[in-house]
């Protein structure tokens, strides 16, 4: 599934092609990747022809565009999900289930192809509403208004917003394990499978670890690693284990050739010379070096 890194890219890629486009015409192939649109705002075919979108927003794994009458297109990419920026006369791109026809000042006619190959994505027309904290709501834009539908997300640790003594109080709070926490998108937003192995190996912290058996120092260490992971994988185009992922313009990550833990089991770990072991996790795995990551003689995986 694209994290943070990955739909912070494809967000950016849109960016200079989408701020300021008018929408010429939608083409919907396949309604089911409009699940999350809210139909009491009208039918998503007859809302966006005419508008013109400003720049694209990120928070956590959502990227919104907003446009006039405190409305958004809101985009979800799930496991699959691709916006692919095409010129008008471009080949069909695969597994394409929405199209938006655009026209820009700059670069004239273009083309967003939303591909999904799962059907796991959406995109949806969802209203605007005041972040609870007042700030910016997310990356790309000063505004402080956010989707419902993305207004539980929390903020990210690369967000300079997020409140860290707050994320401190409610993982102390927890009876879960640290890596089924780091994934809540409620307490901290951006992370999925592949960066909580990497901020965990990172930190030395076993996934099954106690959340609330973290000390400060551990927490502030995780978070530290989390932003450092974040940002590498952003300088690198983020992770592409395959053609499920790619950027606006079709091209895959490299932060893969940068992974320690996440699907690198058997290999020797790059502190110790371990080899990664890999467990089962909520119909997932974790990939964990059992030397360097030592859960305790009390906790078996």
């Amino acid at each position: 599934m694209p994290e943070l890194p990955e739909v912070d890219v494809v967000r950016a890629g849109l960016t200079p092609a989408l701020t300021g486009a008018k929408v010429q015409a939608i083409e919907v192939f396949d309604r089911r990747s409009l699940k999350r649109h809210r139909p009491e705002l009208g039918e998503f075919e007859e809302i966006l022809p005419g508008v013109t979108f400003m720049a694209p927003i990120r928070r956590g794994k959502f990227m919104w565009v907003p446009f006039a009458d405190n409305l958004a297109l809101l985009a979800h990419l799930g496991m699959s999900g691709q916006m692919l920026l095409r010129s008008p006369d471009a080949t069909d791109d695969k597994h394409v289930r929405v199209r938006i026809w655009l026209e820009h000042s700059k670069d004239g006619e273009l083309r967003l192809d939303f591909s999904d190959q799962r059907i796991f994505g959406s995109l949806a027309i969802d209203e605007l509403v005041e972040t609870g904290d007042g700030f910016a709501a997310g990356l790309g834009s000063d505004s402080s208004l956010i989707p419902i539908q993305a207004a539980h997300i929390s903020r990210d640790a690369l967000d300079p917003h997020f409140d860290t003594a707050m994320f401190k109080r409610r993982l102390k709070r927890r009876n879960s394990e640290i890596k089924r926490s780091l994934l809540d998108q409620s307490l901290i937003s951006g992370i999925g499978n592949i960066y909580a192995d990497e901020a965990l190996w990172a930190s030395r912290v076993h996934p099954q670890m106690p959340s609330a058996e973290l000390s400060n120092r551990k927490v502030d260490e995780l978070l530290i690693n989390v932003k450092q992971v974040f940002s590498k994988a952003l300088a690198e185009g983020g992770t592409s284990f395959d053609a499920q992922y790619v950027n606006v313009n079709g091209q895959s990550g490299y932060f893969a050739h940068s992974l320690n833990a996440y699907g690198q089991t058997g290999k020797p770990c790059a502190r110790c010379g371990t080899p990664i072991a890999r467990a089962p996790f909520m119909n997932r795995s974790s990939h964990f070096c059992p030397k360097c990551q030592r859960l305790g003689r009390s906790k078996v995986i």
